[in-house]
């Protein structure tokens, strides 16, 4: 077996935890005996996750974890819940879920201010080119004030673009509302309120500045691409805080090595934690390692969320978080 640690707890329920969460992230499980993280927090192998998922009864994971049909049968009829410390869980094989009789649970609502916060912090940081003038400074390059220098674009007044008007979406547009934002917003459903455009397309065209909330998979694989990148003209600002698989990377760096995109704000990325070499070295271009709901904060109220579901499906309830099995 791995080198798991196993810490002693009450009832005989024996849960996985993949990887080290904030102090008391795992508060709710601890009448029972918790198997790991790894004493170094390094990520289970897959051989080592279907190995362990045979001795547990529940497993507490990260979107790193893939929980796909192989773990979830290592022990059929055992396994009975898994929790992602995460509001997605395209790591997570629901079908085979289902069909083992596993649910799966995940930490919606907690982190979306958080996100949002991080969101806008990417509108203002590309807009205004500030982490650009940043890097000169520390790097020497500033000569002093120039007139010409660092000329970014102007957030308040601007037309705001929202793609996906889920929770973050919507947080985001309270946001802008401060700096006298004009929003618009378009989903795949109508929404029935102000300023929600049916064609993804005309939104592009008329936002100066495009936020994208959108969940993963299929359905929203490259939905910003090539083509996409250029309704929004070489004027626009581009922020991705949902999936990296939303856009086509390569499309995007090269629109901002070409002028035709203005700048752009990530926090995901298609390849995680790998990044397009072209796009580390694109100008007017922000980049953060995944922090969206990097707040010590909310990631233990995370941590908690996922713990406390795990509690309530091992003592027969059914958690408030549960993740619906895929349709038919």
């Amino acid at each position: 077996m791995s080198d798991a640690t196993t810490r002693p707890g009450g009832p005989g329920r024996r849960i996985l935890v993949t990887r080290c969460l904030p102090p008391g992230g795992t508060e709710p499980v601890s009448g029972h005996s918790l198997v790991g993280p790894k004493p170094d927090d390094a990520p289970y192998s897959h051989d080592e996750l279907v190995a362990l998922a045979g001795e547990v009864d529940a497993i507490v994971c990260l979107l790193t974890d893939r929980i796909d049909a192989e773990v979830l049968a290592a022990d059929a009829g055992r396994l009975r819940v898994v929790a992602n410390v995460a509001v997605g869980y395209e790591n997570i094989d629901l079908r085979a879920a289902a069909e083992h009789g596993v649910m799966v649970c995940n930490t919606p609502g907690v982190l979306d201010e958080t996100t949002a916060d991080l969101a806008f912090l990417l509108i203002l940081t590309a807009s205004r080119l500030a982490s650009t003038a940043e890097s000169d400074l520390r790097g020497g390059r500033w000569k002093g004030w120039g007139i010409n220098e660092h000329l970014g674009a102007d957030v308040h007044g601007a037309t705001l673009g929202i793609v996906g008007y889920g929770r973050i979406g919507r947080a985001v547009a309270r946001r802008a509302e401060g700096f006298e934002m004009r929003t618009l917003h378009h989903a795949r459903h109508d929404t029935g309120e102000p300023r929600y455009v049916a064609d993804l397309d005309d939104l592009l065209t008329e936002a100066d500045i495009v936020s994208i909330h959108v969940p993963g998979g299929q359905q929203t694989h490259h939905l910003i691409d090539s083509r996409r990148i250029s309704l929004i003209g070489a004027t626009g600002v581009l922020v991705n805080t949902s999936r990296g698989s939303v856009v086509n990377e390569s499309a995007l760096a090269e629109a901002l090595h070409d002028g035709s995109l203005f700048a752009a704000g990530l926090d995901v990325f298609e390849r995680e934690p790998e990044i397009h070499p072209r796009l580390l070295s694109a100008p007017r271009t922000v980049l953060l390692p995944h922090i969206g709901s990097a707040s010590l904060a909310t990631r233990t109220r995370m941590a908690t969320m996922a713990c406390a579901a795990v509690a309530t499906a091992l003592d027969g309830g059914i958690p408030e978080n549960l993740v619906p099995p895929p349709s038919e």
